[in-house]
């Protein structure tokens, strides 16, 4: 009926409020429940049966991950690396109502521990480094180098910028201004 359905909708909207958490309708039989432990230092997720068996079964998605354990609790592991699928446990005499876990913290999640934090540092240092060699040996090629005085020869005797042609007063350039003759 209406309360039904009202229900559902609370759950609903409780579950886009709080993410992560778990909404369960209250039963009459407390012990056929599967809880949530989440509270923990170190974002634990543990599952806690309610049945009174001894030994119990636990299930995931339809199959038995665990048997015959006398622990009435299961560890899913840290609440960031999302554990979900659909839990129960069962013993001899009963199983407990099935229980949909589904933890989605956020989008593209990266555990930062110590390794990936180093990780980064290292990669960080390792482009420093490398954009360093890059930048100082393209500044350290000038275009235009300036001339040493180690680098000076002396080609032609007597600092002279051109040097005669020798005996070559027969070609039409041995003349540079009308009928003048070259002074050798």
């Amino acid at each position: 009926g209406t309360s039904e359905q009202a229900h559902a909708q609370l759950i609903l909207y409780l579950s886009f409020v709080f993410p992560g958490t778990v909404v369960q309708p209250k039963q009459e039989n407390q012990n056929h429940l599967v809880k949530v432990d989440d509270n923990r230092g170190d974002d634990s997720v543990f599952l806690t049966c309610g049945l009174k068996d001894k030994t119990i079964t636990w299930l995931k998605d339809g199959h038995a991950i665990s048997s015959n354990v006398t622990k009435h609790t299961w560890n899913l592991g840290s609440s960031a690396k999302d554990p979900r699928g659909m839990y129960w446990c069962q013993g001899p005499t009963g199983k407990s109502k099935p229980l949909q876990v589904y933890y989605r913290m956020c989008e593209n999640c990266i555990e930062l521990n110590i390794g990936t934090i180093s990780g980064f540092i290292f990669a960080e240092i390792i482009s420093i480094f490398f954009l360093a060699v890059g930048v100082y040996f393209i500044a350290g090629q000038d275009g235009v180098r300036q001339s040493r005085a180690s680098d000076k020869q002396t080609l032609l005797p007597n600092e002279q910028l051109y040097q005669p042609l020798k005996d070559r007063d027969d070609d039409q350039y041995s003349h540079l201004q009308g009928n003048q003759r070259r002074k050798k």
